[in-house]
Parts: structure tokens; sequence; C-alpha cells
């Protein structure tokens, strides 16, 4: 498979909101990739924190998931889908951080939040996200979306759908092989 920067494919793209700015890239990661990465994460779990005011990861009943960080180029597999990242967002690789690997459990969630920091140690870590990369590892087939409660496209999405009650407020990705 080639991971170098020139297997991003533009015409996989879809916009699904200019403000704020998101958009859908459909076939991201091949099976061998997503397979890959959550053999990475598997044994590796723990529970899924958040940073207190000072910095400091804690539990919150905000965010429920378990999960785990990956070194930066970790592994050839690693280095290859970081290199598409970054191909795709137009960043350089060196910007990105280490990928997190989240596991939710049927009932786990993390209530909408920004990826902000508000502490100086995240700021002097490399300070805000520029760019979100979500990509989904694995199907379900109920519920699993996350929702961009901000985006001005809402009817975009079919009436009737499956989507959960909190998907429908903004615009859901759904859970499936995709990078959002």
């Amino acid at each position: 498979m080639d991971n170098s920067a020139a297997s991003f494919d533009p015409t996989h793209v879809t916009q699904i909101s200019w403000s704020p700015r998101g958009f859908l890239y459909t076939g991201f990661l091949s099976d061998e990739e997503c397979d890959h990465l959550i053999s990475l994460a598997k044994d590796r779990l723990q529970k899924s924190m958040v940073a207190d005011e000072n910095g400091k990861s804690v539990e919150s009943q905000e965010r429920t998931s378990s999960g785990m960080f990956l070194q930066i180029a970790q592994d050839e597999i690693v280095s290859g889908v970081e290199a598409k990242i970054a191909a795709w967002t137009f960043l350089p690789q060196e910007n990105g951080e280490g990928m997190q690997i989240l596991h939710y459990e049927h009932g786990q969630k993390y209530v909408p939040h920004y990826d902000y920091f508000n502490d100086e140690v995240n700021l002097q870590l490399g300070g805000h996200r520029v760019a979100t990369v979500l990509m989904y590892l694995s199907n379900v087939e109920k519920g699993g979306e996350t929702v961009f409660l901000s985006t001005q496209v809402k009817d975009r999405q079919p009436k009737g759908d499956d989507r959960s009650y909190c998907a429908k407020q903004g615009f859901a990705g759904k859970n499936v092989r995709v990078c959002v």
C-alpha cells in the first residue's frame, strides 16, 4: 500500500460545513490501517481523562470512554497515516501530535466540547489545535455518531434516518470507517 502523501485523493472529500469548517474524507484509511491501529491500542486502553485548569489529567463524567496515545511515527503504518493527515490538512507532519485511539462501549460518551486548552501546560506543549482529524476504525449498527452542533448544514441528512436524538441536533459523522 502507498502511504505517501501522494495517496491523498481530493475526489474523496466532501465539504460538510464551511462555518465551522468540516470535511468528510471517504476511504481515508484502509482496512489494514484500521485493524493495525486497533491492534496497537487493544491491550493498552485506560480510562479517558480530561485536562483540568492546571493541565493535569483528571477523571470526568463528561468523558467516559477508554483510550490511549500512540507514539509519533511509532511504526511504518502509523507514520504513513500521519503523512496522510499532514497532506490532507495541509499542515506539516511535525506539527501533529500522537494519535489518540478511543474506544466507546454502549452508553459511553464525550459531551459536546471544543478541542481547546485553557491551561498553560498544554499551551506550552504546542498550543491549540489548528485541525482535528477523526478516523473511525470500526463500524457499528446503531449510535456511535460524532456530532458537530455548530454546523450550518443540519438539513443535509435524510429525515427518518437512524441517528440518535443527539445526532439530529447537528451534523453527525456516522461511525463508519471514514475520516471526518
